[in-house]
C-alpha cells in the first residue's frame, strides 16, 4: 500500500522498519522536530527520522498539522492510509480524512484500558497481568476509535518499563503488518464503554517515592519508571535513583534501610518492605546492589527520603 507514516521514538521506528520490510511504499514520513540531546545538547533526529533517512524516504517535521500548508502537503501525497505510532502531534479531523482509508494507530495497550500518553508504564504500575497492542481506526477522540485487531502481551513479575516497551514495540511492528495484510477482511469493533482508564503522562514529581505506601505499589512504580522518569528518593539529603525492586517481607519505620547486602537494599515501607537490586547515586553509574553498598558499609539503619 502507499502509506504516510507518522511516528517519533524507537517504538515507532520498529513499526516503520517492519512496514518497509513487508514491501509497503512509504511515500512520506512525519516525525517530531530534532531535539537537543547529550552533554553537548546538539540537535538529534528522532529514531524514526534516522531510519527514514537511511532508506532515502521523504521526511517532514511540521510543528502542527492544523494549518492549510501541512494539510495540502499530506493531500498531495495521495496515500491510501496513514499509520501513526507515538507521533506526538494531535491529528485534526481534516487530516484524519485525507488518506483514502483513513488513519490507523498502533496503541500500546488493550483498549479501552490505558488510553493516553503512558500506557506501558501505567500497566506495570497498576499491577496488570496483561497488556498488548491495539490497532485502531483513528477518530477525533483520545484513543477512542474502533478496533481492528488486538494482540495480547503478558506482563511478568519482574517487568520494567524498558522490557515491556521492547516487547510491545516488537508486537506492534508485527501487528500493523499483519493487520494491513488482512485489512479488507477486518470489521472494525467499537470499544466497550466499560473498562476505560487513562494513562496520564509521566512526571518527575510522581517519581519521588513515598515510603509510607505499600511495598507492592512502590516496587511496581520503581520498575514501571525504569528508565523514564526514574524512581527517586533521598540518601543523606542527596538524590538517589532506584531501578529494580521487588516487594518482600519486612517491618520498620517507612524509609528505614532494614538490610543491605549482596542480595539488595531492603527498605521498610508502609506495608512490608522493598528489596532494591539496582541503584544510582548522583553523577554515578547504575550499579547492582552488591557494588553500590561496597563503599557504603553503614547503610543499614539509615533512612531514605530525608
Amino acid at each position: 500500500m502507499k502509506l504516510i507514516f507518522a511516528g517519533t521514538p524507537e517504538f515507532a521506528a520498529q513499526a516503520l522498519a517492519a512496514l518497509l520490510a513487508a514491501g509497503h511504499e512509504i511515500a512520506l514520513v512525519l516525525t517530531q522536530p530534532d531535539r537537543p540531546a547529550g552533554r553537548g545538547m546538539k540537535l538529534k533526529p528522532s529514531p524514526v527520522k534516522a531510519l527514514a533517512l537511511e532508506h532515502g524516504l521523504r521526511v517532514e517535521q511540521p510543528l502542527s498539522l492544523r494549518n492549510d500548508e501541512a494539510q495540502t502537503m499530506l493531500a498531495e501525497i495521495g496515500a491510501e492510509l496513514m499509520v501513526v505510532a507515538a507521533y506526538g502531534l494531535i491529528l485534526p479531523k481534516a487530516v484524519l480524512e485525507i488518506p483514502a482509508r483513513g488513519c490507523l494507530n498502533i496503541h500500546a495497550s488493550l483498549l479501552p484500558r490505558w488510553r493516553g500518553a503512558a500506557p506501558i508504564q501505567r500497566a506495570i504500575e497498576a499491577g496488570d497481568a496483561e497488556t498488548g497492542i491495539t490497532i485502531m481506526q483513528m477518530d477525533v477522540g483520545l484513543d477512542t476509535g474502533d478496533m481492528l485487531s488486538i494482540h495480547p502481551v503478558a506482563i511478568t513479575a519482574d517487568e520494567t518499563g524498558a522490557s515491556l516497551h521492547d516487547k510491545l514495540a516488537e508486537t506492534g511492528a508485527h501487528a500493523i503488518v499483519d493487520t494491513l495484510a488482512k485489512l479488507d477482511g477486518l470489521s472494525p469493533v467499537k470499544q466497550p464503554e466499560e473498562g476505560v482508564t487513562y494513562a496520564q503522562k509521566l512526571s518527575k514529581a510522581e517519581a519521588q517515592l513515598d515510603w509510607s505506601q505499600p511495598a507492592q505499589e512502590l516496587a511496581r512504580r520503581i520498575r514501571a519508571f525504569n528508565p523514564v522518569p526514574g524512581a527517586a528518593t533521598l540518601l543523606g539529603g542527596e538524590p538517589l535513583k532506584l531501578w529494580l525492586a521487588e516487594a518482600v517481607a519486612g517491618q520498620g519505620e517507612p524509609g528505614t534501610v532494614l538490610a543491605a547486602d549482596a542480595d539488595g537494599v531492603v527498605v521498610a515501607a508502609g506495608e512490608g518492605a522493598v528489596r532494591i537490586t539496582a541503584l544510582q547515586a548522583p553523577g554515578g553509574k547504575r550499579l547492582a546492589a552488591r557494588d553500590f553498598i561496597a563503599g557504603r558499609p553503614a547503610l543499614a539503619g539509615t533512612r531514605l527520603g530525608v
